[in-house]
């Protein structure tokens, strides 16, 4: 089964995919659709972060990826809708995330923010699309 995930610098030296960082845990997502994969770059350009290319792999070969590194695979079927706080950050990226140019510097910018304040900012974001 083909998945989509975003990968900055994609089939460089320096190629590296998205993450996220919840519980202390590096959360890669696997978008089911690829126009899903799009709008969450769209939201990462917008928040003036670089904005990685879409890429189309199997999802054992990112779950493998995954299990190698000591990563968690998340998959992001089509029309998902989020149930929980933790959930809505696959359909809304967090306020701030890593320096492409330093994702080998593992330094995790989200305990910087307030995670209270990273969900107001998601919720009026989300109120805004509607």
């Amino acid at each position: 089964m083909l998945v989509h995930v975003l990968l900055y610098e994609a089939g460089t030296e320096s190629e590296g995919i998205h993450s996220l960082e919840l519980k202390g845990s590096t959360v890669i997502l696997m978008f089911e659709d690829r126009d899903d994969a799009e709008r969450y770059c769209g939201l990462l350009e917008a928040q003036d972060f670089p904005m990685p290319s879409v890429e189309e792999l199997t999802r054992l070969d990112i779950e493998a990826f995954c299990v190698e590194a000591g990563y968690e695979a998340r998959y992001v079927e089509k029309g998902f809708i989020p149930s929980t706080d933790e959930e809505r950050l696959m359909i809304s990226p967090p306020l701030s995330n890593l320096e492409v140019g330093n994702w080998h510097n593992h330094t995790n910018l989200n305990e910087q923010t307030s995670s209270n304040d990273q969900l107001e900012d998601i919720k009026k974001r989300l109120e805004k699309l509607l």
